[in-house]
């Protein structure tokens, strides 16, 4: 039972802030434009919903494309880094400076060299997308004991056989841990896309919301996209855990 209340108090937390904030918006009589109820965003969102569901599955498909080409460009690229050396050496900083240029400074430039199709918004998404599973992969692949390596080179493997047999289901925690970071960046990556001139998509909609000062429907983009983003990283927990567990069962039985 107390493990059970351990697991619920996120839950517990959450409704206890969204009692205190419709009372405090009832109590101070904030107006809905301004800061509305939870009430009442919730009635919007159940009413919109049908006007508001296309939207939705269109940011989930370009979510799904640009984590996926991001995600394949990282595991790629990390293990290519990894297995040489001296280019990681002139790379790796370049890796770095690429993540200090803001998202949404770079977007118009992608706008003015590939246009308003779909390239740009998933170079965006794939640009959020890859780094941590990069350096995540990275650091798995340098935290492989080196006395397991002296063992199995001892044991006449091949460079190749040291990597795919120790190396790489060594990293495959840490490279899990980068797609969880990249998952919840990936969802956020795309509505900042759809803002470069897209007909649908959650970004659309709460341009249009915002520029409408219908704050209510804000709240209802900002709180799906709280959800997708929650959905999506479970579903690469679920992956993990099925995967890794999978993978140590398989090895136990033999």
């Amino acid at each position: 039972m107390i493990k059970i209340i351990k697991k619920l108090a996120p839950l517990y937390v959450i409704i206890f802030l969204i009692i205190a904030w419709e009372m405090m918006t009832a109590f101070f009589e904030v107006p809905d434009w301004l800061i509305p109820r939870p009430s009442a965003i919730l009635l919007e969102g159940i009413q919109s919903f049908g006007d508001f569901r296309h939207h939705i599955f269109s940011t989930i498909r370009l979510t799904l494309v640009g984590f996926t080409i991001g995600t394949s460009i990282g595991i790629v690229l990390s293990i290519l880094l990894h297995l040489l050396p001296k280019i990681k050496d002139m790379l790796y900083p370049l890796l770095i400076l690429s993540q200090n240029v803001p998202i949404i400074v770079l977007a118009p430039l992608l706008v003015i060299w590939f246009g308003f199709g779909l390239l740009p918004k998933v170079i965006v998404i794939s640009l959020v997308c890859f780094f941590p599973v990069v350096i995540s992969a990275l650091d798995g692949f340098r935290q492989t004991p080196s006395e397991w390596k002296h063992y199995v080179k001892m044991m006449g493997a091949s460079r190749s056989q040291l990597f795919w047999k120790l190396e790489m289901p060594y990293a495959l925690p840490a490279i899990f841990s980068g797609l969880k970071i990249s998952a919840t960046y990936s969802v956020m990556g795309a509505v900042i896309s759809e803002w470069l001139g897209a007909k649908s998509g959650i970004g659309v909609y709460m341009t249009l919301a915002s520029s409408s000062f219908r704050t209510d429907r804000v709240f209802v983009a900002i709180l799906t996209i709280m959800i997708v983003s929650l959905l999506f990283f479970a579903l690469i927990v679920y992956l993990e855990r099925l995967f890794i567990k999978g993978r140590k069962k398989g090895e136990s039985n033999r």
